[in-house]
């Protein structure tokens, strides 16, 4: 970035800080329901994690790119980011077996590629009056596709889990072996949501535009950053309301605005308290979370998967992963509620990783995909 924004990194070390914690349940039998993400409809703090994350990348994009063009250099660069990340989320789904006949196609780092080459390619190719009609059209079209094109074999348009559109043309152009846990029928990083969560983006590249203008006083930024955050959540209430509920799943329009939103009045804190005050002594354990954020996701996506592949015998000759042998034998017996048990082992994680990363970040290492 040009001029790198503390408080946008703590707020992207907070969000993945929240990511370890809800993808490293001690046991996934018993979870709070804060940490869980919603059944179908609603949102939980837990579905705030993707789409704040989403948010970042598009305020990341309108500082790396500022100033730039859609030049043969810069767009070559994009391209190989993008196919990095994306290759990265098909490494996960294919370890260990790496079998390409059940492979997930679709992921979290395949739809975070797909946003920030999109969303990227928008900021150097339009002006800002453009992105924000993109942003606008998408969330309508989207809205029209969903509710009011008949599913094939399905009839009229719907919302239910395996019958919507989104679902249909997943298993049409990607087949049920490819999608999220095989043998189900929709995926939730599936393709037709991926143009809404193109608009999550666009709300981030809007924002990172609106605290670069150097015409604009502190005040005026942080006073427009909260109204539009409010306004975002009380339209997505209202679209909820109407009939297009609030959807991770689906991320439905109503789930753009709100979680768009929230992220900006989340952001707009930050950057009061930690850029505009200069309160920052609190914030480096979310530092180092957030300099290497994909670092963190790929390698703690990767080391359970590891973890699983090696058993252990216990005293009592059961045979069990050494993911589950370390939760039973070192965190489960300290608790008498399971339930804490589990979020105390979440939480391990999450401070074992704390260290880990404040080690890299003293030694300067951050790694760039």
């Amino acid at each position: 970035m040009n001029k790198r924004l503390l408080s946008l990194d703590v707020f992207r070390g907070m969000t993945v800080a929240l990511m370890i914690l809800v993808n490293n349940a001690g046991d996934w039998g018993h979870i709070y329901l804060p940490l869980e993400h919603a059944e179908w409809n609603g949102c939980t703090p837990t579905d705030l994690v993707f789409p704040f994350f989403l948010f970042i990348v598009g305020v990341s994009i309108s500082y790396a790119f500022q100033g730039k063009t859609a030049d043969k250099e810069t767009v070559s660069k994009l391209i190989i980011r993008s196919l990095k990340l994306f290759g990265l989320g098909l490494f996960l789904s294919l370890f260990p077996k790496f079998d390409f006949s059940v492979v997930r196609i679709p992921g979290v780092l395949q739809r975070i590629a797909i946003v920030f080459f999109i969303c990227s390619l928008i900021y150097l190719t339009t002006k800002n009056k453009t992105q924000q009609i993109t942003f606008v059209v998408i969330l309508i079209v989207y809205w029209i596709l969903m509710t009011f094109v008949p599913v094939p074999d399905y009839g009229v348009a719907n919302l239910q889990p395996e019958y919507n559109l989104g679902a249909y043309l997943d298993r049409l152009i990607m087949g049920i072996p490819h999608l999220y846990k095989n043998g189900k029928t929709w995926d939730p990083e599936g393709l037709l949501s991926t143009l809404p969560a193109v608009a999550t983006g666009l709300s981030g590249v809007l924002t990172g535009t609106w605290l670069q203008r150097k015409d604009k006083e502190v005040g005026e930024k942080l006073t427009n950053l909260y109204l539009f955050g409010c306004v975002f959540m009380l339209l997505g209430w209202i679209w909820d309301a109407a009939g297009f509920p609030i959807n991770k799943a689906l991320w439905t329009s109503s789930y753009v605005l709100w979680t768009s939103g929230l992220a900006l009045c989340f952001l707009a804190s930050f950057y009061w308290l930690i850029d505009v005050k200069g309160y920052q002594k609190w914030t480096k354990p979310f530092v180092v979370y957030g300099v290497n954020a994909i670092t963190v996701f790929f390698l703690s996506g990767l080391i359970p998967r590891i973890m699983r592949m090696i058993n252990i015998t216990t005293v009592n000759g059961e045979e069990i992963n050494s993911e589950r042998w370390m939760y039973k034998t070192l965190i489960a017996p300290i608790f008498e509620n399971p339930y804490n048990a589990s979020a105390a082992g979440a939480l391990t994680v999450v401070i074992i990783w704390l260290g880990i990363l404040w080690a890299m970040y003293e030694k300067k290492v951050i790694v760039k995909v």
